[in-house]
C-alpha cells in the first residue's frame, strides 16, 4: 500500500488569525486563502520551520549540520541561506551544550528549536530535558517559561544501526511538564511542528525517519491542536491505536482485515503526552476490541501505558483483551534483521484475529 493512505487531513478545521506565540485552537490557521501542495514529509518541516522563521523573529533553529548541510535528512536545507546565521546555525557535537543553551535563550525571550541528529544521540542532553527544560516552569510558578521544541527523528525503516533507529519516546513521555508529539502523515508533520513552535511550554518532536520521504498533501493555513488525537479510519469491529510510524502499518492492516469482512477502526495518537484519553477512549468503547501498535519494545512502554489506561477505563466495554503490537524487547538489530523486529500488518492481523471473535466458534 502506498503511503498516501495516510494523507487524511484533520477534519475539525476552521479558518481565521491567532495572536503570535499563542497556542492554537483545534483548527486555527493562518491563511485566508488556503493553498494545498503535494510535499514530503521532510519538506512539510522545512515549510513549517521557514513559516515559523518568517512570522516570528524570536524562533531560532540551530543543532549539529543543520546550517549550510541542511541536517542529515535535509530538514533544515535552504533556511540559513534565507534567514542567514543568526537564526539557522551549527552547533559543536555536544548535545547538552545544545541543550543548556536552548535553555538559557527560553529563560530570556526565544523561540529555540533544536535538532538532534538521531533519537540516541539526544541521551547526552537527557539530564538537561527533564532536570531544566521540563521543570523551570513549575519550579518558577510559571515566571519562566521554556517554549522550546526538540526535534528527535525517531524510529526505524531505514537500515541503520542502534543509537540511530531507536525510540526513545517513552523518556520523554514519562516527564512531567513535557509535551511529545510524532506525526504519522505530512499534514501532520506541518500542522504538529507549527503547533509545537507556537506552544509556550516544551515540545518533544519525534519526527518518523522512515516517512520522511512519502508524500500527502499539506494545506499550510491549517495548525493541528496539540493534545488531541484523531479518528483516521472509521470502524466498528475493532480499534487500532498508534501513533507516527506505525500509524501506517494499522492502516495496511485495516485494509487487509477488511478483505476478512472486518471493519477496522483507526487512532491517531498523535500527542503521547499529555494523553488524549476522551478520544481514544470513545473509539475503544465504540468497537469493543483494540490493539495497540508501537515500533518501540513493548515493557515498561508507552504502548502499554495505553493498554492500561484501555483497561482500566473501558474494561465494562470490552469483548476481548486489550493486545500490543510492539518491537521486541531488544537493541535495535542490524539491517539485515530490522524488519523482523519492526511490527507489520501481518503481526496486526494475527493480533486482531486473537479477540474473541465468536465467527471463530462455527
Amino acid at each position: 500500500m502506498s503511503t498516501a493512505t495516510l494523507t487524511q487531513q484533520p477534519t475539525a478545521e476552521t479558518r481565521g488569525p491567532r495572536p503570535a506565540g499563542s497556542t492554537p485552537a483545534s483548527g486555527t490557521s493562518r491563511a485566508e486563502t488556503p493553498v494545498v501542495e503535494t510535499m514530503t514529509m521532510a519538506a512539510a518541516l522545512n515549510r513549517a520551520l521557514a513559516d515559523a522563521l518568517t512570522e516570528d523573529e524570536r524562533v531560532l533553529i540551530f543543532g549539529e549540520d543543520v546550517g549550510a548541510l541542511g541536517g542529515v535528512f535535509r530538514i533544515t536545507d535552504g533556511l540559513t541561506a534565507r534567514f542567514g546565521e543568526d537564526r539557522c546555525f551549527d552547533t559543536p557535537l555536544a548535545e547538552s551544550g545544545i541543550m543548556g543553551t536552548a535553555v538559557g535563550m527560553a529563560m530570556n525571550g526565544l523561540i529555540p528549536v533544536v535538532e538532534m541528529q538521531f533519537d540516541a544521540f539526544a541521551l547526552p542532553a537527557f539530564e538537561q530535558v527533564v532536570s531544566h527544560v521540563a521543570k523551570l516552569g513549575n519550579r518558577t510558578r510559571g515566571a519562566s517559561r521554556m517554549p522550546i521544541v526538540i526535534r528527535i527523528p525517531f524510529g526505524g525503516g531505514i537500515g541503520g544501526v542502534e543509537h540511530h533507529c531507536d525510540s526513545s519516546e517513552a523518556y520523554y513521555a514519562h516527564t512531567p511538564g513535557l509535551t511529545v508529539v510524532s506525526p504519522s502523515t505530512p499534514q501532520e508533520a506541518y500542522s504538529l511542528l507549527r503547533a509545537a513552535i507556537a506552544s509556550p511550554d516544551p515540545v518533544v518532536f519525534m519526527e518518523p525517519k522512515k516517512l520522511y520521504w512519502s508524500k500527502g498533501p499539506v494545506d499550510t493555513s491549517i495548525t493541528a491542536e496539540l493534545r488531541k488525537a484523531r479518528v483516521v479510519r472509521e470502524g466498528t469491529d475493532v480499534t487500532l491505536i498508534s501513533y507516527g510510524p506505525s500509524v501506517q502499518i494499522a492502516l495496511e492492516a485495516a485494509e487487509a482485515a477488511a478483505a476478512d469482512g472486518r471493519s477496522v477502526q483507526v487512532v491517531d495518537v498523535r500527542t503521547l503526552a499529555p494523553f488524549d484519553d476522551e478520544t481514544v477512549m470513545a473509539a475503544v468503547r465504540g468497537t469493543g476490541r483494540a490493539v495497540v501498535i508501537a515500533e518501540a519494545p513493548g515493557f515498561v512502554s508507552v504502548a502499554s501505558e495505553i493498554q492500561a489506561r484501555v483497561f482500566e477505563q473501558c474494561f465494562e466495554f470490552l469483548e476481548a483483551p486489550v493486545r500490543r503490537v510492539t518491537g521486541f524487547d531488544v537493541p535495535f538489530p542490524s539491517p539485515k534483521f530490522e524488519h523482523w523486529n519492526l511490527p507489520d500488518a501481518e503481526r496486526v492481523l494475527d493480533a486482531i484475529d486473537s479477540l474473541h471473535w465468536e465467527e471463530d466458534e462455527r
